[in-house]
């Protein structure tokens, strides 16, 4: 049976609570918000299947040839309404056009993420935009297996963890289903997340009615806003450098302690298809960079290549170096460090401490000084370069 003797070693996807025949385990929250599994000792036929489907435990490799590209969906307004560039919509669009079923995160009525499936293009918008939080997979991988069993087309979105989450529950390769994986940074607690809406719900005066936390509104793609929108018409808006909650995300100060050590950071993915923001597009097409979203699409097999050809007549594309494409963003292959000062956040976040104080204390707003050291340092090194 599944025993997580050590966090680390857990990175909560779900497929041991997926796949159990007897409903035997139980994902369970601890003290940091992070699901975990609890197996039922009365339940469980000690089977092995949860062992199996585990990703953790039964480490894949995979060759293959990547292809990088930067896009832009030629809708302006889809553009305007993702994170990036707009491509999700197109692959997900096409999917559902061939009478498939596309699965992603989206809010619940409580701004908590989750995932679901949708069958119509309309229901596509609640997977756009990033969220910057854990999404309970639930029971996505026994229904998304229903439907590919079923014959039909299915378009699974997710982390890298999920995604290898899925094929090792599934045991075996299905022509119809397609898998799109994200450049990931790293899950922050749900814990942390609910905390701190409840921090700004409470300075607001007014529950919640919509929030973004990659924002276009009045800002460039670039310098993304964080934005509340409030029952009563208030709203609270940060670049997301001064906003708490981001901070204590890129400093990994609420990040789940497995991605810290991530297995699933590679360069040859199991996914079809991974999306990203293109960081970097200035230097690499800087034709493409208009300020209102980029993607970097890589394509990672066969299948995902033949997806993306239908949705080529539907967006700008240009393709660029593997290793250009990736330099902008690190989290590609690279895992975040662990933050040594994370444990006395939790700890002091759950005794009640304030959130905007504790993020000051242990991710603090860069200095003047440390934005001209970095600004020197990139001097620098154009100038090595030269």
């Amino acid at each position: 049976m599944i025993n997580v003797d050590d966090k680390i070693s857990c990175c909560g996807c779900q497929a041991c609570y997926n796949i159990c025949p007897k409903g035997a385990i139980e994902m369970v929250e601890d003290e940091k918000g992070f699901k975990y599994p609890k197996v039922d000792n009365e339940k469980c036929i000690n089977c092995g299947l949860c062992e199996k489907a585990c990703p953790m435990l039964n480490e894949a490799k995979r060759e293959n040839n990547p292809r990088a590209f930067a896009c832009m969906n030629k809708d302006e307004e889809i553009r305007k309404q993702s994170t990036s560039g707009g491509i999700f919509t197109l692959l997900a669009t096409a999917i559902i056009n061939d009478g498939g079923v596309v699965f992603g995160a989206c809010f619940d009525e409580d701004f908590g993420v989750h995932h679901t499936y949708c069958e119509k293009i309309e229901d596509l918008g609640q997977y756009r935009s990033s969220k910057y939080l854990q999404s309970d997979i639930g029971l996505s991988y026994k229904n998304a297996k229903e439907f590919l069993d079923q014959g039909r087309k299915v378009l699974f979105t997710g982390t890298p963890c999920h995604i290898e989450a899925l094929k090792s529950f599934l045991g075996k390769d299905y022509d119809n289903l397609y898998l799109q994986d994200i450049i990931c940074h790293g899950v922050p607690s749900p814990l942390v997340w609910d905390k701190y809406r409840a921090y700004r719900e409470e300075i607001a005066s007014s529950k919640t009615s919509s929030m973004s936390f990659r924002s276009k509104k009045d800002t460039t793609w670039s310098s993304y806003n964080v934005d509340f929108e409030f029952k009563d018409g208030s709203e609270y808006k940060k670049y997301h450098k001064y906003d708490a909650y981001m901070r204590a995300f890129l400093k990994h100060l609420s990040l789940r302690e497995a991605c810290t050590e991530c297995k699933f950071k590679r360069n040859n993915r199991f996914s079809d298809i991974t999306l990203a923001d293109f960081w970097g597009i200035k230097n690499v097409k800087p034709e493409m960079d208009d300020g209102k979203g980029t993607s970097l699409v890589i394509v990672n097999s066969k299948k995902g290549q033949e997806l993306f050809d239908k949705i080529n007549d539907l967006m700008v594309c240009e393709e660029v170096e593997f290793d250009k494409a990736i330099a902008g963003n690190p989290s590609f292959n690279t895992t975040s460090k662990a933050n040594p000062n994370s444990d006395k956040f939790f700890s002091e976040l759950k005794n009640g401490g304030d959130f905007e104080s504790l993020a000051n204390k242990y991710a603090p707003k860069s200095s003047t000084i440390t934005k001209m050291k970095r600004k020197v340092k990139g001097i620098i090194k154009k100038v090595l370069k030269k």
